[in-house]
């Protein structure tokens, strides 16, 4: 639809990964064995925490809200893709679109701020033993797990009625395999510089005291480890938190990469990989990281 030089686009083109059948055969099998392990991987931590009351602390309320995030994180792009790939067409309408950008956006905020709360319990729990059940009091447990949602809604908005006034001309094609919001911010046609300075501020205030969080968390629980005289002990802890340590590097790294340095400086093909990384090989690895590690979870599970 025309308005002067103007056009206001009513759906969007998603060019996802290859063009060839046999690779898109291949990307189908790929994701969705993906998408499937990631949704029974974090339903049955869900399962779990909800029927075992021995399960129902402050680290795995914390840990059911993770999975619950990483399930709509990954069912929020994966699903379309997979549907646009069995049916040929890659087409999106304009309000799908944004919805799935505004979710997007939750669901990578919410990660992003429960794992920082994730590490602050764990660093409490080996650093504070004594001063536990006094600092993660329930009202508090339940504050630090309403704020990751309610923030991340609010700065979603907040992108969201942004974009929305933006004209995207007659360009519709987004070299991407969801709409994300950097992808959707090159397609537009005026200026974007009150767009791109709110998600550089922004963003970079929602991963800076995350992440600043849980490298003084992780560094204070190293140093407790080291205190460990059992050599066993020291190589239990220290698997477990270079594990989880690895799952967070890759998480807040990958972001980082993709939203805050400019595009020119690497391929094209460097943020889909980068947003695959974060959107569905990071949701699909919390499980085996945070709960086949875990002693009581495995108990549950097998109860279950």
């Amino acid at each position: 639809m025309h308005q002067g030089n103007r056009t206001t686009i009513s759906e969007f083109i998603l060019l996802g990964f290859f063009h060839q059948d046999e690779h898109q055969n291949l990307l189908f099998v790929f994701f969705l064995g993906m998408y499937l392990v990631t949704v029974v991987g974090n339903g049955l931590i869900i399962l779990a925490i909800s029927l075992d009351t021995y399960l129902h602390t402050p680290m795995y309320l914390f840990l059911a809200n993770l999975s619950f995030a990483d399930i709509s994180s990954i069912s929020n792009s994966v699903p379309k893709m997979l549907m646009n790939i069995q049916t040929k067409s890659q087409s999106i309408s304009y309000e799908s679109c944004i919805t799935q950008m505004y979710f997007s956006i939750v669901f990578v905020v919410t990660d992003n701020l429960l794992l920082g709360t994730m590490a602050y319990d764990r660093f409490v729990a080996i650093c504070h033993p004594l001063n536990y059940s006094t600092l993660m009091q329930p009202m508090f447990c339940i504050l630090l797990t309403v704020i990751p949602w309610l923030l991340s809604n609010i700065i979603a908005l907040t992108h969201t009625l942004l974009l929305i006034q933006l004209p995207f001309c007659d360009h519709n094609t987004l070299s991407h395999f969801f709409c994300d919001l950097a992808p959707l911010l090159k397609l537009s046609c005026s200026d974007t510089i009150i767009n791109e300075l709110v998600l550089f501020i922004v963003g970079l205030s929602v991963i800076i005291f995350p992440f600043a969080l849980t490298f003084f968390s992780y560094v204070c629980i190293i140093r407790a480890v080291l205190r460990i005289s059992s050599t066993q002990g020291k190589w239990k802890a220290f698997s477990t938190c270079g594990s989880r340590l690895t799952v967070v590097l890759l998480f807040y790294g990958t972001i980082v990469g993709v939203y805050f340095f400019p595009s020119s400086t690497h391929p094209e093909d460097t943020d889909k990989i980068g947003a695959v990384l974060f959107t569905v090989v990071t949701p699909m690895m919390n499980p085996f990281i945070y709960s086949l590690r875990n002693k009581d979870m495995k108990g549950a599970l097998r109860k279950l």
